[in-house]
């Protein structure tokens, strides 16, 4: 049986807790930062826990997150 492939964009947007939890960035931070508070920049630049309901679309994509820390 041959292994299975990541999805690279996939492996680039999120990352994997110990705990196993899959998080993501969050939206917003990309342009338009002029008349954006400071405050509001700061709290986008952390990250974010993924829907529930993607779970399984993103856990398809990462096989291997168990071992991607």
């Amino acid at each position: 049986m041959p292994k299975m492939k990541t999805h690279r964009s996939a492996a680039k947007r999120y990352k994997v807790t110990a705990s196993g939890k899959i998080m993501r960035r969050l939206s917003g931070k990309g342009h338009l930062l002029a008349h954006k508070s400071s405050a509001r920049k700061n709290k986008l630049s952390h990250m974010g826990e993924i829907f529930e309901g993607n779970i399984a679309m993103v856990s398809k994509e990462l096989p291997y997150k168990k071992y991607s820390r």
